[in-house]
């Protein structure tokens, strides 16, 4: 049994601390940079080995997402992994992480009031030419 709490313990997710947010966007910045440097095909296997230790560090900072798992296989093909993902990835994830950790406002009530006027002033109408004037006997306050 502590095996299987310490696999959904690894899973769970961490409160977002300004470092946790920082350590995992530097993480995504570097990988995806030293991934540019390298070139399109990169050298063999440490384009793979670095996307394996990005998915790890920024799954121990901000917790396991789900969005890292296409990220990870986008970044195996040649080509597509001359882009940022790992940091589009990071935004998104601290994004939906962020939005999650908000609470809803609070509901705001607004009440309006609905006056009957007395019948003598309807039957004799309003003179002002506003508009309205002759409309039936409610008046909003």
């Amino acid at each position: 049994m502590k095996s299987v709490d310490n696999i959904f313990r690894r899973f769970s997710r961490p409160a977002l601390t300004k470092q946790r947010i920082w350590a995992a966007f530097v993480v995504a910045v570097l990988t995806d940079a030293i991934q540019l440097g390298l070139g399109p095909l990169g050298w063999v296997f440490v384009d793979e080995g670095l996307d394996i230790i990005a998915m790890i560090l920024i799954s121990g900072a901000l917790g396991f997402h789900m969005l890292l798992l296409p990220t990870f296989v986008i970044e195996l093909i040649p080509g597509p992994d001359m882009l940022p993902t790992w940091t589009g990835c990071t935004a998104a994830v601290v994004m939906l992480r962020k939005r999650a950790q908000q609470k809803p406002p609070p509901p705001i009530e607004v009440t309006s009031e609905v006056t009957r006027m007395p019948a003598d002033d309807v039957t004799r109408g309003d003179k002002s030419g506003r508009a309205g004037s002759g409309d039936p006997a409610y008046k909003i306050l």
